[in-house]
């Protein structure tokens, strides 16, 4: 049978990079699923201040693969 995957939405905020917001949402989906797959950046936002980015923001999908009982 074929692996079952589910699909979740995050989002997650970094004042580095849209890279490391991706990084922060990965890291952090990680400390609770297993079996993550892939993560697919969905929209981008950054928050200015000042005429400064000063923080970038991720809306994500992440998809990984759902546990079987033996």
């Amino acid at each position: 049978m074929a692996p079952m995957v589910k699909v979740i939405e995050v989002l997650a905020q970094s004042e580095t990079s849209w890279d490391d917001a991706a990084r922060v949402a990965l890291e952090e989906a990680s400390k609770t699923i297993r079996g993550i797959q892939s993560i697919y950046v969905k929209e981008m936002q950054a928050i200015v201040e000042n005429d400064r980015i000063v923080k970038y923001r991720i809306n994500a999908k992440i998809s990984f693969v759902l546990e079987r009982d033996s």
